[in-house]
């Protein structure tokens, strides 16, 4: 097998490997209903509820990694989702919201898997938080408009695309480009996250389908 090269920034690498499965993701039959404002209100909240459970293990997994060298550059509380998603759960599905969620079998493994890296690799944690977290802060804001002029869901049910602690999107993309590209992964090590993070997109594509399944 080629190892490939350090010399390329490992941001570079990262989005010009991924590029086709984002797209897959991004091209979701589920995506696309959402998108298109066709999706109840109900059924966006199905996805709101499988997001809880995924940032719920991943934002464990931060605070596992907090004080771990190579995790702790992407330990950042700024993009914490959780407290969004409770408040977006509450306002779409109620009160008794935690009694009326459950994971989907994709969700599952996907959960099982990034409690599995955050106890045993810090570069798969850097794998799974660069593919929810920028991804989020990036398609999200699309997402939120389209919350906002289809659904008219605005404030809480839209709170978990609100990344407004971050400031300047911009920036704080540059910001973290940065910390990608100074982690101590020398060319196997990014080999692994690259494929990881592969993982994680796959992992994501799964639960999808299995929401356009349940609408």
């Amino acid at each position: 097998m080629v190892v490939e090269s350090t010399q390329t920034p490992f941001s570079q690498f990262l989005r010009s490997s991924t590029s086709e499965v984002h797209e897959r993701a991004h091209g979701s039959a589920y995506m696309t209903e959402l998108l298109a404002g066709r999706l109840r209100t109900e059924e966006y909240a199905l996805l709101a509820a499988q997001l809880y459970f995924v940032y719920s293990a991943l934002e464990a997994a931060s605070d596992t990694l907090a004080d771990d060298p190579v995790a702790r550059p992407f330990v950042i509380d700024e993009l914490r989702r959780v407290p969004g998603l409770v408040a977006d759960l509450e306002f779409l599905m109620g009160p008794e919201w935690e009694s009326r969620i459950e994971a989907l079998p994709a969700t599952r493994q996907y959960t099982e898997r990034l409690r599995e890296v955050a106890e045993s690799w810090p570069g798969g944690y850097v794998a799974h938080h660069y593919t929810r977290y920028l991804g989020d802060l990036a398609g999200g804001q699309v997402v939120r408009s389209v919350l906002q002029r289809s659904y008219g869901i605005t404030g809480p049910g839209s709170l978990f695309y609100d990344f407004a602690h971050v400031g300047n999107p911009a920036a704080f993309r540059r910001r973290y480009r940065a910390a990608l590209d100074s982690a101590p992964f020398d060319a196997q090590e990014r080999e692994r996250v690259r494929d990881e993070t592969l993982r994680a997109f796959e992992y994501n594509i799964a639960v999808l389908e299995e929401l356009a399944a349940a609408i």
